[in-house]
């Protein structure tokens, strides 16, 4: 079965590649490598440096016969698509556009669509966690909002022209490979916080939470969202699936937890809480066990002890 993931070089992105060739798969990445890492590629895979707003991408969908596409590439800071909507609008909309219009174009209707989306800046603050996938949808960022338009091109597609669809919700993903330096990456931001002995940086009281799942685990919903029947074309969330562990966790318990795995106590400094942050998100993943026969493997200690020791190594192979 050929495979297009889209992202691939990235941090969720290359980890799908990775599970995707261990199943058999044959792989093909792009990537613009703008935050991507070239070497976090499988070298089973073919790798093309290529932008999703690219025509080239388009030929590469419409040349190839994908059987799947797992689309990971993605404008991911909440914060870009504040200061710059029409950028984040241009690459995760014209972006997903492009690469949907191609798999129309190609006359392989077979060809399943698999859509990283997002589960906490779909939702917003408007109910109470876990969120299951039918509440209503409140994104309060251009990032959230075009996300969401972009499952409602989906059910277009699906239902106009017959495309398989489908949307994975992911809830706070962390893990090896995280970036440090995004707004997304708190627990890669710690770990290292923690590794060169300055102070966390906690916003507001930290009490706000969120749902943290394992990279591993996602990369598990994306094989099954590959490969599992899918129900019937229908309104918005019929093939929109929650991703995340449906557990709450704080910003001063995932320090904590840290610290510990790290053995210190971790000093923490409060910075001023930021405007527009949802106070709190966690996602209800029953729907997907249900119907892909997904769920979380990894519990939080056991993921942040592997991610910390991931960054650990890596400090020490800088050093060396």
């Amino acid at each position: 079965m050929k495979v297009l993931v889209t992202g691939g070089a990235g941090f969720i992105g290359s980890h799908v590649a990775d599970l995707l060739i261990a199943n058999g798969f044959q792989v093909t990445v792009i990537d613009n490598l703008v935050s991507g890492n070239r070497g976090q590629v499988p070298k089973a895979a073919t790798f093309h440096e290529v932008d999703i707003t690219d025509e080239r991408a388009a030929r590469l969908v419409r040349e190839s016969g994908f059987d799947v596409i797992c689309h990971l590439a993605a404008q991911i800071d909440v914060r870009k698509s504040v200061a710059d909507p029409a950028y984040d609008s241009r690459v995760n909309i014209g972006g997903t556009l492009n690469l949907l219009e191609a798999v129309r174009q190609s006359g392989k209707r077979s060809t399943r669509f698999v859509f990283s989306s997002t589960g906490g800046a779909v939702y917003g603050d408007l109910v109470e966690p876990p969120t299951a996938e039918g509440a209503a949808k409140d994104p309060q960022s251009p990032y959230g909002t075009a996300k969401l338009s972009v499952e409602y091109y989906m059910g277009y597609y699906a239902r106009v022209h017959g495309l398989e669809t489908v949307a994975l919700r992911y809830s706070n993903v962390y893990g090896p490979r995280q970036d440090p330096h995004g707004e997304a990456g708190v627990v890669a931001i710690f770990c290292n916080r923690l590794l060169d002995g300055t102070p966390l940086t906690i916003f507001g009281d930290g009490k706000q939470t969120r749902d943290y799942v394992f990279v591993g685990d996602v990369a598990r919903a994306n094989l099954l969202a590959a490969t599992r029947p899918l129900p019937p074309i229908g309104a918005l969330d019929a093939r929109a699936f929650n991703v995340g562990t449906s557990i709450e966790t704080d910003v001063v318990e995932l320090a904590r937890l840290l610290g510990e795995i790290a053995g210190t106590k971790g000093e923490a400094t409060h910075a001023p809480e930021r405007p527009g942050e949802q106070r709190r998100s966690a996602v209800d993943v029953r729907k997907t066990k249900r119907v892909l026969g997904w769920e979380p493997k990894t519990s939080l200690r056991e993921g942040l002890t592997e991610t910390y020791q991931y960054f650990a190594v890596r400090r020490e192979g800088a050093r060396a």
